[in-house]
């Protein structure tokens, strides 16, 4: 039993996220501002920027967030040391209170996650933390790749019910 549980403590740990982006961070009031963070923290080789983020702000009383409020995201590995990357925040559709960044993740690790807000209702910061992974998900292209033998499959098997009828 003792095994067990330390077996899914343990691979609680391990879990990689490919999914859908996911809340960091929760309506948390800063400043004048009620704070909520998303992420999809993909890890990449090729230096693209697959540390998405989305800050959604309010009022902390509840109102919508001001036009010409903005958002500065910044990402530090805490596992090694590396440059740490900083992107500004840019409306979602126009929409001051959902701000979209996307920052360079270049490995697999935790990352402490820092939002700064500045706008007319003040400034305000907060930090979080998120575990960048791999993207597990195959390239759209894999697709045909692991199709190709049952369709090949499928011909030969109509080819063949063809000849079995001309036969008959």
């Amino acid at each position: 039993m003792r095994l067990i549980v330390i077996v899914l403590c343990a691979s609680a740990a391990l879990q990689a996220h490919a999914g859908p982006p996911y809340p960091i961070v929760s309506d948390r009031v800063a400043g004048r501002y009620s704070i909520s963070i998303w992420t999809d923290p993909d890890a990449t080789d090729d230096g693209t920027k697959g540390g998405q983020f989305w800050v959604v702000l309010q009022q902390a009383d509840g109102g919508d967030v001001v036009p010409g409020t903005s958002t500065r995201v910044t990402v530090t590995a805490l596992d090694r040391t590396g440059p740490v990357q900083t992107a500004a925040g840019e409306p979602v559709r126009g929409d001051a209170g959902n701000q979209f960044a996307a920052v360079l993740m270049d490995h697999e690790g935790p990352y402490r996650v820092s939002v700064a807000v500045s706008g007319p209702l003040g400034d305000a910061a907060l930090e979080s933390q998120a575990d960048a992974t791999y993207d597990l998900r195959p390239p759209p292209y894999m697709l045909a790749w692991y199709l190709l033998p049952f369709i090949l499959a499928g011909l030969l098997w109509g080819r063949l019910l063809m000849l079995r009828r001309r036969r008959t």
